[in-house]
């Protein structure tokens, strides 16, 4: 069994333009004389590798505490994309993940500098996927996420970003992606992995 961790490390993560980094405070220290160690932290849901829920952008969209965890744990079928990602390349996509499992096909994890377009959300909402994650800070183009987001988010395909996966070969794996437990938020970040093997 290999597993693989393709989640960023959170203080030292790429931030979405505009959004606020990360940031830790030591409260306590044993250098400085304390008992124990004790770190508190400040970050936006959406630093680093993160989840996103429907109330992103939908104000009558689930929050992150109400999606069940079937979206973010189980089978994914991880494809392997460069540039934008078309709707003939999503149904491509989908039809290698359901040829090699039909369960994998419900997650679809996107390798590379890719960008989904409309069309693709279209084609990844028709065939009611749960998940969709893709390597940059945003799904959709960066300049202009909101239709892509508003097309995945409003079919309640959950959208998993900032995932790492250069190590990763195209192939079916079991995804871990919980994200923390955060009532009314629109999306957390999480620690995705990715087993391979049995």
């Amino acid at each position: 069994m290999t597993i693989y961790d393709i989640s960023q490390e959170v203080f030292g993560c790429q931030v979405y333009s505009g959004d606020p980094a990360p940031e830790k405070e030591l409260l306590c220290s044993t250098e400085r004389g304390d008992r124990y160690n004790l770190t508190a932290f400040r970050m936006c849901a959406h630093n680093g590798t993160h989840v996103d829920a429907p109330f992103h952008f939908l104000t009558e969209g689930k929050t992150v505490d109400a999606i069940g965890l079937e979206a973010f744990v189980g089978k994914a079928y991880v494809a392997e994309h460069r540039g934008t990602v078309s709707g003939a390349d999503a149904r491509n996509i989908l039809g290698r993940a359901k040829e090699q499992d039909p369960e994998a096909a419900k997650r679809i994890l996107i390798q590379g500098d890719a960008v989904v377009s409309a069309e693709a959300a279209r084609v990844f909402a028709a065939n009611r996927i749960l998940l969709l994650g893709n390597e940059s800070q945003s799904v959709g183009p960066e300049d202009a996420p909101m239709e892509v987001h508003l097309i995945l988010l409003g079919a309640e395909v959950v959208l998993l970003e900032g995932i790492r996966l250069g190590a990763v070969a195209e192939g079916v794996y079991f995804l871990s992606a919980a994200p923390l437990n955060l009532a009314g938020a629109d999306g957390s970040p999480c620690r995705a992995f990715l087993i391979a093997g049995e």
